[in-house]
């Protein structure tokens, strides 16, 4: 009989050693070490299977032959946008997202979208199929022809798809799944790890489009191995918080369009539906000027938007506090330290506060100059006029550097009634593009202290 074997691996760096601590001794993560059961008859077969007896044919670039890559639209916009035109035959998308954010309910949504057209199915080890069928009616959604099937197992999901045949398969969630041929339980590093490895084998031998639903740890990472990101084709992350009613997909990792593309939903009862004009929700627009206030032209992907941030600067009575809502914490105090340095502003005594309305996170530089904008308007208490927008980064030598796509961020601000902005100098918009800005006023600086002449 085969003897069992235990050994412990990191979720955060997958590094295996014989024994359990409480800190991974290659990462320095705590309370990331979990344990597996490995038998000696697999040694066995995994060893004898690294061997060198077999070749394969190598092919030069040039004798590739291209094939036009066939996307399937979904008929949900803004989810064609994040995916790069539409779902990949062949590939493995990853999603994840917070418990009850709407990765169940917008890919049962898509399924009923394409259900009709396509050969689709949607497992679930989460729900029974009583359970998905009282969702589909709570969010109006008719699918008469949607495959439900109830498994946990990968053996058997891989199997009963070979007789169905489908074309799309979802299968929700990665972590309930686990596969014969090991012996931890389901969840654990290696039967995520296993598990995924058999569901994107078979994705690639039959050109099925596999959907996997993720669970987050609390700071907000994919649960499990970092290699189950490596091994998909995209990777899709749900932001926005459960009590807001916007809800944001970005694209972090995908092999066939943009990364860091944004696609923004809004929930509805009957589920999630697409806004097609993002700038429109995360632009509040106040009954008078009021300070603390300004707009960003910012650029998520290939669509440029308009972003309010708001920045509240008050007295300290203790030690000065730096807090940011979608924004780095770092970032700030740096951006105020430069405008101490370099344009006599000291804030070192009171607390900054800064958001960026909508729930968005925001992690370009184009921010920097928003925000010190902002942050001086609360300082003074001096309002910014309306039809103001702003973006650039800045350095610490003070200086204002350049952002790519400048043109068009001007361009999305225009359109939406805009006339004046300010932008690194590096940034005036060109002879080309001048034309379509209209009657806007395009301001350029080149230093931090520059801000100074209009707040």
């Amino acid at each position: 009989m085969a003897k069992d074997k235990v050994q412990y691996q990191c979720s955060a760096c997958e590094n295996i050693t014989p024994k359990w601590n409480g800190q991974c001794g290659n990462c320095g993560e705590w309370n990331t070490l979990n344990e597996q059961s490995i038998t000696s008859n697999d040694n066995r077969k995994m060893q004898s299977s690294v061997g060198y007896s077999g070749s394969v044919e190598s092919n030069t670039l040039g004798d590739v032959v291209f094939t036009e890559t066939d996307y399937t639209a979904t008929s949900i916009g803004e989810l064609d946008r994040v995916l790069g035109g539409g779902i990949v035959a062949g590939s493995v998308i990853l999603i994840g997202g917070d418990p009850g954010i709407g990765k169940s309910t917008i890919l049962l949504q898509t399924l009923a979208h394409l259900a009709s057209k396509h050969n689709c199915i949607y497992i679930s080890g989460e729900e029974s199929v009583q359970q998905i069928a009282l969702r589909a009616k709570r969010l109006q959604i008719e699918a008469p022809d949607l495959a439900l099937i109830t498994e946990t197992c990968v053996e058997t999901i891989l199997a009963t798809a070979n007789k169905i045949k489908p074309k799309i398969m979802v299968l929700d969630s990665i972590q309930t799944l686990f596969t014969e041929s090991l012996s931890s339980a389901p969840g654990s590093v290696s039967q995520v790890r296993e598990s995924a490895a058999q569901v994107v084998r078979y994705a690639k031998q039959t050109g099925t489009a596999i959907i996997l639903v993720g669970h987050v740890t609390k700071e907000g990472a994919l649960a499990g191995p970092r290699v189950l990101e490596h091994m998909v084709d995209t990777v899709l992350y749900f932001e926005g918080g459960n009590n807001s009613r916007y809800r944001v997909i970005r694209a972090v990792k995908n092999r066939f369009g943009a990364v860091n593309e944004l696609g923004v939903f809004a929930m509805t009862e009957t589920g999630l539906k697409a806004v097609s004009n993002p700038s429109s929700i995360f632009l509040s627009r106040h009954d008078k000027p009021v300070s603390g206030s300004t707009v960003m032209v910012t650029r998520e992907g290939t669509r440029p938007m308009l972003i309010e941030v708001q920045a509240l600067v008050d007295s300290s009575h203790g030690n000065p506090r730096r807090v940011t809502l979608g924004l780095e914490q770092n970032r700030l105090s740096m951006l105020l330290a430069v405008m101490h340095r370099h344009a006599g502003i000291a804030m070192f005594d009171q607390d900054v506060f800064v958001n960026i309305v909508g729930g968005l996170r925001i992690s370009e530089t184009a921010a920097d100059l928003p925000v010190l904008m902002a942050a001086l308007s609360s300082f003074r208490d001096k309002a910014l006029d309306e039809d103001l927008a702003l973006f650039g980064e800045v350095g610490l030598a003070g200086e204002i550097r350049p952002v790519p796509y400048g043109d068009e961020r001007l361009i999305e601000a225009s359109k939406h009634g805009f006339k004046r902005a300010i932008v690194p100098k590096l940034n005036k918009p060109r002879a080309e593009f001048a034309k379509q800005l209209g009657d806007m006023e395009v301001i350029t600086i080149d230093r931090i202290d520059s801000l100074l002449d209009y707040c």
